[in-house]
């Protein structure tokens, strides 16, 4: 089911499926800032990550010394998620494990994700616990598609030089490089994805601003705290990118596959609370 939260500024559109954000607009336009899923591209618009961001080696991991396997950036995209709550400017989902995902991934969760309007910004939030009696593992992640053209670039506030993870051809990293900005602009093209995306882990970038070829702002995506962002597209002039900020990252190419081990993964005790969020500025 299609839900809409609205002020008096914006309005939004979330999915129960996936609690996936589908549309975000101004009220006195009709302009759409989220990618419309075409299938000729990309079917998707805004998929949470979880428990995992990217893909793991093999598909696979390594618990307790038993193997399980867990597709690219997990389960949660793919499930229906409850509504806990619904006011008109606020909506809250819930994911719990459930017979399925504990083949897969064998602990006790629950996950909920929040959309919240603040004027002409949307807050999304996410909040993990582990219901397990043992250690949980686990990463988490936003991969927000924003529509776009020729000429768009993308603005990092501050940042004239930083490093970039490159993917191989399995989506695991392979190398780190360094990427020099032109005066802080990321110029969207059709050769900018040909190696996969773009994967920083570099906490000075907390927010990302999509511009349009006159300069003027389009989308500022905020997030605080990120320790990895990614950004992508596909590479045949597919007409969006993704801004991804993220808790977690693909496996790297020489991984043990020990969960425990992973790069970037996060833990929780029993009963632990997780929490973060971003924001979608329009």
């Amino acid at each position: 089911m299609n839900y809409e939260i609205k002020n008096s500024f914006i309005k939004a559109q979330i999915k129960s499926f996936g609690a996936e954000l589908n549309s975000l607009k101004k009220c006195d336009e009709n302009f759409e800032y989220i990618w419309q899923a075409n299938s000729k591209y990309w079917a998707r618009h805004s998929p949470i990550l979880f428990p995992i961001v990217g893909r793991l080696k093999e598909d696979s991991y390594f618990y307790k010394n038993k193997k399980f396997t867990l597709s690219q950036h997990g389960i949660a995209r793919d499930k229906e998620f409850e509504v806990i709550q619904n006011e008109g400017d606020f909506i809250e989902f819930k994911l719990k494990n459930d017979e399925k995902s504990l083949e897969i991934y064998p602990f006790f969760f629950e996950l909920n994700i929040s959309y919240k309007l603040d004027k002409n910004s949307l807050i999304i939030s996410y909040k993990v616990k582990n219901k397990s009696d043992d250690r949980m593992y686990f990463s988490i992640g936003a991969h927000p598609a924003f529509n776009t053209q020729i000429g768009h670039f993308l603005e990092f506030e501050n940042i004239k030089s930083t490093k970039r993870y490159f993917l191989d051809e399995k989506g695991l990293i392979y190398k780190n490089q360094d990427l020099n900005l032109e005066n802080s602009k990321l110029y969207l093209d059709k050769d900018l994805f040909k190696d996969d995306a773009l994967v920083f882990n570099d906490f000075g970038i907390n927010q990302v601003t999509l511009k349009n070829a006159e300069n003027k702002s389009m989308v500022k995506v905020k997030f605080d705290s990120f320790p990895y962002l990614g950004v992508w597209s596909k590479p045949n002039d597919a007409p969006f990118v993704c801004i991804e900020p993220w808790f977690g990252i693909a496996d790297e190419k020489n991984t043990n596959q020990k969960i425990e081990d992973k790069k970037g993964i996060l833990s929780l005790q029993k009963d632990e609370e997780f929490y973060c969020s971003y924001s979608i500025e329009i």
